[in-house]
């Protein structure tokens, strides 16, 4: 099971990485689009949608995105969508949340389609513009998350004490929040550090923050970042848990499905979109 694991990771990473360093967008715009039809999917199965329903919906992902492809969204769409999808994800999973597992089906699938519609759109989206910015800036969001990940795992198992939301997530503790939030700060001033002393193709995530908000504004947008990457997180396993699934699909190996590993992401990249918007750089 670890080696499955570990060969099917290493298989995303190096096919991410190779799309990545391409000199045109389209590669990674592309790849990174069909992981995201197939998060589509799996939301459609996870959400009451048949097998065909569930197709559509992931064919209405694809369009959506090659629509913006050909538009002029490819590389700069306008902040308001960040800021629209940052409301969105403040107001609706809280009150996903608040209200828990078992309210979730009972809500208009329509509605819940459109939703997961909404938030993969604007997870992919602000992935491909977050690329337009530079291969260092986008590294510095993804690593964002993982370092939270990472970091609240094992700060978790070795300080929890207090259950974050055991009707959601039972292995999940407010300890393993703030060591996540730790391990963001900690990547940020390494971040900082090789910014100032390497060549980069671009400024990180990190450097644009200080620049525009200074030591303490930096400090606290990293702090609602890793916040998102919990959300982000705790509402996909909302929607399992009401569905009774244990993985959002089998689509990677050792892995379970794509909405499994791009969770956390589809929060966190639209808010540090936004939150670059406010650099005049």
């Amino acid at each position: 099971m670890l080696l499955t694991r570990l060969i099917t990771a290493l298989v995303l990473v190096g096919l991410l990485l190779t799309a990545l360093a391409q000199s045109s967008p389209w590669p990674f715009a592309l790849l990174t689009l069909l992981l995201v039809a197939a998060a589509g999917w799996e939301w459609g199965q996870l959400n009451q949608a048949g097998r065909i329903p569930s197709l559509i919906f992931s064919a209405a992902v694809v369009l959506a995105g090659v629509a913006a492809l050909l538009g002029s969204w490819a590389a700069t769409a306008p902040p308001v969508l960040w800021w629209l999808a940052v409301v969105l994800w403040m107001v609706g999973g809280s009150l996903a949340l608040r209200s828990g597992p078992a309210a979730w089906p009972r809500l208009p699938r329509a509605g819940r389609w459109l939703l997961g519609l909404l938030c993969l759109l604007a997870g992919w989206l602000a992935l491909v513009n977050a690329r337009a910015v530079g291969i260092n800036f986008v590294l510095s969001a993804l690593c964002l998350v993982w370092a939270a990940d990472v970091a609240a795992y094992f700060g978790g198992r070795r300080f929890g004490r207090r259950k974050l939301a055991p009707s959601i997530s039972p292995g999940k503790t407010r300890e393993g929040v703030w060591s996540g939030m730790f391990g963001v700060m900690l990547l940020a001033f390494v971040w900082l550090l090789i910014d100032q002393r390497f060549a980069v193709d671009s400024a990180s995530l990190y450097t644009r923050l200080h620049a525009s908000l200074g030591w303490a504004g930096m400090v606290l947008a990293l702090a609602l970042l890793a916040a998102f990457s919990v959300v982000g997180d705790l509402v996909e396993s909302l929607v399992k848990r009401s569905a009774g699934a244990k993985d959002s699909s089998r689509l990677l190996p050792g892995h379970g499905g794509v909405l499994d590993r791009v969770d956390a992401l589809l929060p966190v990249l639209p808010l540090a979109l936004a939150l670059n918007s406010l650099n005049p750089a």
